[in-house]
């Protein structure tokens, strides 16, 4: 099994329940983990693997549209990918909202979301 890691990505998003998330926005850090078995030895060849460059369009494309909770992003992200993407067999996604508007708190907060193909 082969895995592909896009760690800490960062994205500055309109997600949250509030109205003055909805306006200011807040910073989001992204980590994606797909695990796949190639069809191969050897990969020479970006069509016989996961393009990273493909998987980072996907989840900034989905990072670009508000969502009031970080649970429907990564579950969304989660099942574009197994979707799109025939070879992966497991994905796991987290998504930080890395200054989260609770008072007195110092921190981020963070949902993630595994899910195998059937």
């Amino acid at each position: 099994m082969l895995t592909i890691h896009l760690n800490n990505v960062k994205f500055f998003a309109y997600h949250g329940l509030y109205e003055h998330e909805k306006v200011n926005g807040n910073e989001f850090e992204v980590n994606l983990v797909v695990h796949y078995f190639p069809q191969q030895i050897c990969i020479d060849r970006i069509e016989d693997t996961v393009d990273y460059a493909q998987l980072f369009q996907l989840v900034s494309n989905r990072m670009a549209i508000a969502t009031p909770l970080l649970e429907t992003l990564v579950m969304e992200i989660a099942n574009s990918v197994i979707e799109q993407f025939t070879m992966v067999a497991h994905v796991f996604v987290s998504i930080a909202k890395l200054k989260p508007p609770i008072p007195n708190y110092q921190g981020s907060v963070t949902v993630s979301y595994e899910l195998s193909r059937k």
